[in-house]
């Protein structure tokens, strides 16, 4: 392109400025509520200011620029049904726009409200009366297009962002994110449960490794013999859930085990150890395994372009500072601050947070910028190369555009699974209505509520988590959707239940009692320790 500086442009030529028919400046939000519609994306245009300035006109228009051509075009790559745009002219075309000066206040764009799904049609607006016009539109570039929930300015991301969670559940953002994984190539995984992040080094180092490529996960048992399950997504689900929880306790995170973050660790930077993690939990959201759960708010907000990064005295596990922090933020008064100022000094400079306040009120800061600096400043190459590893199939940027969607899949959540979420994750398969078996089955269905009660009040031998890993390969409900749907279905050959964690399937067993009917669950569910296991 030419250099600058450039105008942008709505579709109908007018500059952006105010939101179409207002007074109001233009952001992002504001611009989605006066349209009124459902849509992924904002079709915008670009112009060169010099180009803009040359046509722009004093008010008088001919009958020429009193018409904006709009026109939608079936090979478009936008969606049809929400945005309408212009076909890029070639150079000795020159489609007019006009003003939007005269339009009624509660009119957003022109063409939006004209048969917006319509392939091949052509839109006119007649515009009189202009302030402004934009004729001989000569030099059109290619349509900037800002992705649905985009920040507008740092004024204004927090609020968008905000907005973004009443629309869009992490299922739906997951589920776009995933069309770029080519199911028809495959990046194979040989794990051993005894040593799982020894074989995801391997493979995520593999030279032939794809991230956007499925993946194909192989366990081996302690003896080294493949087992004969053949991997369509039990296993995946099941190494990712492992990987995850292996990841917990790796050398480059530190804190508390429910707050952890990043620490440098001078051999884990040579081998790029903090790139890897990254991957590995953007790999993990989008090939349908769940989050790592463990991450520090802090560090997950400044992840996430926030700026309320706020941490306590209790994540600095240096015990030496923790006693200099807990000391500064007790003084009682500002001769007393000044004096631990001293004490500390060096400790102090180091972070960059040496200075004497003006008040005993001043200690709440130094104790803020120390935290601030011993969490995120001292180790940005470490968070810097575990957000390059988070950019994976884009992961970062969707947590960027959702933070609030997706923090309880990387952050610490105190909500758990419930009997009552559980027992919506899976769907009965019934036998016909007024059968004897649909009779049967609907006892043992209340057997399986009342079991998922049980568990829940922790009177059974096992918990919630386990039914779930046992069913689907996963210990928690996953940032996407279960792929297929979970089911439960009835067992009349065994007594013990039977899952498929490639169908995400129970097989309940038909028992007599309900006692007889838990004992059952909990020995199978007990004794199945991976998959292919019954």
């Amino acid at each position: 392109m030419e250099e600058g500086p450039y105008v942008l442009l709505y579709p109908d030529g007018s500059e952006v400025k105010n939101i179409p028919g207002t007074n109001t400046p233009f952001k992002l939000h504001l611009y989605k509520e006066a349209i009124g519609k459902a849509y992924q994306g904002i079709t915008l245009f670009i112009s060169t200011f010099q180009d803009f300035l040359a046509n722009d006109c004093s008010g008088d228009s001919s009958s020429e620029d009193s018409e904006a051509q709009v026109k939608s075009t079936s090979h478009s790559p936008h969606y049809e049904s929400d945005t309408l745009i212009w076909d890029v002219p070639d150079e000795a075309s020159t489609p007019n726009a006009g003003s939007t000066s005269n339009r009624p206040p509660d009119l957003s764009l022109p063409f939006l409200d004209q048969e917006a799904g319509k392939k091949g049609t052509n839109i006119q607006e007649n515009r009189h009366g202009q302030q402004k016009c934009y004729t001989n539109y000569t030099r059109l570039y290619a349509p900037i297009i800002i992705e649905s929930d985009s920040e507008v300015s740092d004024d204004s991301r927090q609020h968008v962002q905000e907005e973004s969670t009443d629309v869009l559940t992490s299922a739906d953002i997951v589920s776009n994110l995933s069309l770029k994984i080519i199911k028809t190539s495959c990046s194979r995984f040989n794990i051993n449960r005894a040593d799982v992040w020894d074989g995801a080094i391997r493979g995520f180092r593999r030279a032939s490794y794809n991230p956007s490529h499925d993946m194909l996960v192989k366990f081996t048992d302690d003896e080294g013999t493949t087992e004969d399950a053949v991997d369509t997504g039990g296993p995946k689900r099941e190494f990712l859930t492992l990987l995850m929880d292996c990841l917990r306790t790796q050398r480059i995170f530190d804190g508390p085990a429910n707050r952890r973050f990043l620490t440098f660790n001078s051999a884990a930077a040579r081998e790029d150890e903090y790139f890897l993690a990254g991957q590995m939990i953007a790999v993990s959201i989008v090939h349908g395994g769940p989050g790592p759960r463990f991450l520090s708010d802090m560090l997950y907000n400044h992840l996430t372009g926030r700026t309320d990064i706020n941490g306590t005295v209790e994540d600095i596990t240096d015990e030496t500072m923790k006693a200099a922090l807990l000391e500064i933020s007790s003084a009682a008064s500002l001769d007393e601050l000044h004096m631990l100022m001293d004490k500390y000094a060096s400790l102090l400079q180091t972070a960059g947070c040496f200075d004497y306040p003006q008040s005993v009120e001043g200690k709440e800061n130094i104790v803020k910028d120390f935290i601030q600096w011993y969490i995120i400043y001292r180790n940005q190459y470490s968070v810097q190369r575990f957000s390059d590893g988070l950019s994976t199939l884009d992961v970062i940027h969707a947590l960027e555009q959702h933070p609030s969607v997706f923090r309880p899949y990387m952050c610490y959540n105190v909500e758990k699974l419930t009997p009552e979420s559980l027992e919506a994750v899976f769907k009965a398969q019934l036998s016909e209505v007024g059968s004897t078996r649909r009779h049967e089955e609907t006892r043992i269905l209340g057997y399986w509520r009342d079991y998922l009660l049980d568990t829940g009040e922790q009177e059974t031998g096992i918990s919630l988590q386990d039914i779930l890993m046992f069913a689907t390969g996963l210990d928690s409900l996953p940032p996407s959707t279960f792929e297929p749907q979970p089911q439960l279905t009835f067992e009349r050959t065994s007594k013990f239940p039977i899952a498929s964690t490639c169908a995400n399937t129970i097989k309940l067993p038909m028992s007599k009692s309900y006692e007889e009917f838990k004992n059952a669950m909990d020995f199978g569910i007990q004794n199945s320790p991976g998959f292919g296991l019954h």
